[in-house]
């Protein structure tokens, strides 16, 4: 695999995933992502937390320790301490003022010095890292005081000032003089920022912000021309921000603190009789009829996720009809709508193949009949490869002659044994034993995937002849196997719409066919890969076969490379195998690579796969390795039957 390439740079992919971890652990929230940008900033909405490239191109442990305070600061703090409603509210203002971006970018340097001490504070451990931010930062921003001051961009050379003053160990570290009417202001600017260490909130926040910029948009004669710190307003001018994070929490006690009995689980008579809508608790009228729903009725054991069927009359109290209809016959039974709503809430059956392969759509495709070239190109394949496929059937067969002349012991009936001491010591014993028991089969399914993508056209000719001997050899000893070539449609694919393709040139059945196998020279380079989702693909038809050993293995060199799939692309695929495994599949990646692979290639590939993974760095030299690879996997199945 390769490194995820972002701005002309290789990010980590081991890191990446770390990172991604790290995210959902901080925010508890198994659906949280992360993702490269410019800036760093947080989208709830889409549980992405962005951090920012900023922090490349310098020692790997400045790196991390950047990258690890961007995530903190997202995961934790906006995540859960910073109210959005209050961030709109303040874009909205500032945009009234000669300096937005000014007033946008103090609030969330402001923002994030007030979540930073938070943060420590909720988790001790970050001290260490936002130190490491606070040193980087401040180099950072003494250069760009002095290439502010010298262009005259004083509105970022005031910001990088007060930076420098907001972070510096001492208070007496003096504000950097800029022009006169600008340094008049600092003694109010500096009672501003002290104000600022008090902050309790993002609403606090926002009113010191805004009240430095409306003073300081009279001394400063233009806005800030660049960019240090980000406040991402297409997340935060959604009409439907609404009722969001703490909004949703329940921040005053129930009107009445009366509440109704367990709900017993027998049967109960249903009476019909129709009760009038007024009560003590809609006696007084109130502003928002959603605050029924909130602050009023009674206490139950009644699950919070439970449904009931919509009733035109919910109109009337606030409730959204949503998707349920009224039921045929009182028939409550079929809410498939409520149903599928509730697991998409869930993220239950949201993305079966992976968040990253939404817009994926899996094609099969059947291949022709051989042709006379390509049946004499795989004659010549199978005669390089005869010493191994004999070597491979006669290892099979003695094993199988082995079990099946093994003794079992320990039995009721058959022979007497001469170990007679369990007559004196059981109650039960069993002291007999039969020397042949009936022919034993390999009870194992193979599954060949195999990378069709374009970086594939200086392998794909020996890639086959390996593929040949896999053949081969499994047929010999009657092991039902497929082989299947995938890639992805480049010309088609778009944001919404995906298509890959799966060619399998050998399937279950034909490959225990005589005959079969001219077929595999069909295998051709085409365009791009999509590795994870093809993974769960076959993995998903493996699971309906019956064996006892199934395995996967991945021909591929080693780069998915796919529509909004590089980024991601490793960690997809890494989270592929992992879900295989967990279903009892072993997957086995079998890299190609001409020459030898570099480091970057070693550590990705380990990063997918863990330690289940062959390196070839001589294509030509694809069935040796193969060979005892196969041979491994068969003994295996023998021992475990």
């Amino acid at each position: 695999m390769k490194f995820i390439k972002f701005n002309d740079s290789q990010i980590d992919s081991f890191l990446f995933m770390e990172l991604t971890d790290l995210a959902k652990t901080i925010s508890k929230n198994k659906e949280m992502e992360i993702e490269y940008e410019v800036q760093s900033y947080l989208d709830p909405f889409k549980n992405t937390v962005y951090i920012s490239h900023f922090w490349n191109q310098r020692p790997i442990r400045d790196t991390v320790e950047g990258l690890k305070s961007d995530l903190y600061l997202r995961a934790l703090g906006n995540y859960y301490f910073t109210a959005p409603l209050q961030v709109k509210e303040f874009l909205r203002k500032v945009h009234r003022t000669r300096l937005p971006e000014f007033g946008k970018q103090l609030f969330a340097l402001l923002e994030d010095l007030r979540l930073e001490e938070i943060c420590k504070k909720e988790r001790p451990g970050t001290k260490k890292t936002f130190q490491k931010r606070k040193e980087l930062y401040r180099k950072y921003f003494q250069s760009q005081l002095t290439i502010n001051r010298e262009r005259s961009l004083y509105a970022d050379a005031l910001f990088s000032g007060l930076y420098l003053k907001l972070t510096a160990e001492s208070p007496l570290v003096a504000l950097p003089s800029l022009k006169e009417e600008i340094n008049l202001a600092f003694p109010f600017i500096e009672r501003m920022l002290e104000k600022s260490y008090e902050a309790a909130s993002a609403e606090e926040t926002a009113e010191i912000a805004l009240e430095m910029t409306e003073v300081l948009e009279d001394l400063l004669d233009k806005d800030m021309l660049n960019t240090y710190f980000f406040i991402p307003e297409s997340v935060y001018s959604r009409e439907d921000l609404g009722l969001t994070f703490d909004d949703l929490k329940r921040k005053s006690k129930l009107d009445q603190d009366d509440s109704l009995g367990p709900l017993e689980k027998e049967d109960k008579d249903v009476h019909e009789d129709k009760l009038p809508t007024w009560h003590r608790e809609t006696s007084e009228a109130t502003k928002s009829f959603l605050q029924f729903d909130l602050e009023h009725g009674s206490k139950t054991d009644l699950a919070g996720q439970a449904a009931r069927e919509g009733e035109d009359g919910d109109q009337a109290l606030g409730t959204v009809q949503g998707t349920s209809k009224k039921a045929k016959n009182n028939d409550y039974s079929k809410l498939e709508a409520l149903e599928e709503d509730r697991r998409g809430e869930s993220g239950e059956d949201a993305h079966p193949y992976g968040k990253e392969n939404a817009a994926a759509v899996p094609f099969q495709l059947e291949p022709r009949s051989a042709s006379a070239e390509e049946e004499r190109i795989y004659r010549e394949y199978k005669a390089d490869i005869l010493n191994y496929q004999k070597k491979m059937k006669q290892m099979i067969q003695k094993m199988l002659e082995h079990k099946r002349t093994l003794p079992r012991t320990d039995l009721h009936t058959g022979r007497l044994g001469k170990k007679l001491l369990k007559l004196f010591t059981d109650d039960n014993p069993k002291l007999f034993y039969k020397k042949e028991q009936p022919s034993i089969q390999i009870d194992a399914v193979f599954s060949l995937l195999v990378d069709c993508s374009a970086s594939m056209f200086d392998k794909m000719d020996e890639t086959k002849r390996g593929i040949v001997l896999f053949h081969e050899a499994l047929h010999s000893v009657q092991v039902p196997h497929q082989i299947t070539g995938f890639w992805e449609d480049t010309g088609e694919a778009t944001d919404a719409y995906q298509p890959n393709y799966f060619k399998r040139v050998l399937s279950y059945q034909s490959s225990l066919k005589t005959g079969s196998g001219p077929e595999i020279m069909q295998l051709a380079p085409e365009e791009d890969n999509r590795d994870g989702f093809a993974i769960r693909h076959m993995a998903e038809e493996l699971l309906r076969r019956n064996e006892k050993q199934k395995f996967l293995l991945v021909f591929s060199d080693g780069e998915p490379a796919a529509m909004n799939y590089e980024q991601n692309g490793i960690v997809d695929t890494h989270e592929a195998v992992l879900m295989a495994r967990k279903q009892g599949i072993e997957v086995i990646n079998v890299f190609l690579s001409n020459g030898e692979a570099d480091e970057s290639q070693y550590k990705s590939i380990k990063t997918i796969y863990g330690n289940f993974s062959l390196i070839v760095t001589n294509i030509e030299e694809l069935p040796d390795v193969l060979f005892p690879l196969l041979k491994k996997l068969l003994k295996k199945s023998l021992q475990s039957g």
